[in-house]
């Protein structure tokens, strides 16, 4: 398992998605959570992978879902 995240790279993060929303950082977990959209996004040898397609939770894939989360789940 990686080390923390360095604390100066998480003040400039942001959510990838168009409202560039802060991120909450999970040590245990080793992830980053969107406080708007709640997308969850892994990090992955100590590096922060900020990818849409490769976030977990929050509105799906770009462009399906919708920013306040009533475009359903797929289950």
């Amino acid at each position: 398992m990686s080390g923390p995240v360095d604390d100066t790279l998480l003040e400039i993060l942001a959510c990838p998605d168009t409202h560039h929303a802060p991120l909450s950082y999970d040590a245990g977990a080793q992830t980053l959570t969107c406080t708007e959209c709640a997308r969850v996004f892994p990090i992955t040898d100590g590096i922060p992978v900020l990818l849409l397609d490769e976030a977990t939770g929050g509105p799906g894939p770009a462009g399906t879902g919708t920013a306040d989360g009533a475009g359903g789940e797929e289950r």
